[in-house]
């Protein structure tokens, strides 16, 4: 029972909870490093992949549209074939009249079949000039979506390599940051993850450099710094709302003490020199 309790992230101190929420932002870090040696690889492969899409989608609606122009073409011919037979018949007709109304009404019939052809033939016209049109189109189109795969199979052959080569890393930082969330208590770990989400260098909690957030660079007051090194509570930059820790936790206590050290020599210097 004392092992498991121990095991409860709500049982750890602020000092341990800080110490493991800055392991986790380290191992965060690498795994958005080797996302940026990907560069805008993803985002390239997606756009190409999209615009692909697009131009499937619109030689398939250019193919329907001259489908339907041939239809109509098809259509427009069998209507011709059946006007010039119904004035075949008419006028044939012509020759067996009784009388001058007779004679008349075929008349006008075979104008009117006539009249039919020379529409059909005009339709058949301008159905096989919109035809032509749209096979441009879908050879423009085509040739476009050739170029297109083309460079999609090329970046996708550039980003499996990169892929490849960084993926046994990613994994192992992945578990092992899960691992970590595992020792956080949630509701830290949500805040943690939405203040790591609104910062520009995804950075959640950052360390004090120079009695300054190593986030966004601004002056932390002396009590507030206090509070940091003593690690009782979790504190947050009022500035950019980072989450604060000391030099020392984050494990860069050398570099704090040089810096402190080279302060007090800068002040002797500038007195003797007055």
């Amino acid at each position: 029972m004392a092992k498991e309790a121990k095991k409860d992230p709500q049982d750890l101190t602020v000092e341990q909870k800080l110490k493991t929420l800055f392991q986790l932002q380290t191992m965060l870090s690498k795994i958005d490093e080797i996302k940026t040696l990907r560069g805008e690889l993803p985002l390239e492969v997606q756009d190409l992949e999209d615009e692909i899409a697009g131009l499937k989608t619109r030689i398939d609606r250019i193919k329907a549209e001259i489908a339907e122009y041939k239809s109509a073409i098809a259509t427009k011919r069998v209507e011709i074939e059946s006007a010039k037979a119904s004035v075949a018949k008419y006028k044939e007709q012509q020759e067996n009249v009784r009388n001058n109304r007779e004679y008349d009404f075929l008349t006008k019939e075979i104008e009117f079949q006539s009249l039919e052809i020379e529409l059909c033939e005009k339709r058949i016209k301008e159905f096989s000039a919109q035809e032509q049109v749209k096979s441009a189109e879908a050879g423009e189109s085509t040739k476009a979506l050739e170029e297109r795969q083309k460079d999609l199979d090329v970046k996708k052959s550039e980003l499996n390599e990169i892929i490849a080569e960084t993926k046994q890393e990613e994994e192992k930082l992945r578990d092992k940051a899960k691992d970590l969330e595992t020792k956080i208590e949630p509701r830290l770990l949500q805040s943690f993850k939405r203040i790591r989400k609104n910062s520009r260098n995804g950075l959640g909690i950052v360390y004090v450099q120079r009695d300054a957030c190593g986030g966004c660079f601004n002056k932390i007051p002396p009590q507030r710094q206090l509070d940091v090194r003593s690690r009782k509570k979790v504190i947050v930059c009022e500035y950019c709302g980072r989450i604060l820790i000391d030099p020392e936790l984050a494990g860069v206590t050398s570099a704090a003490k040089e810096e402190v050290k080279e302060k007090p020599t800068r002040r002797r210097r500038t007195a003797s020199a007055e």
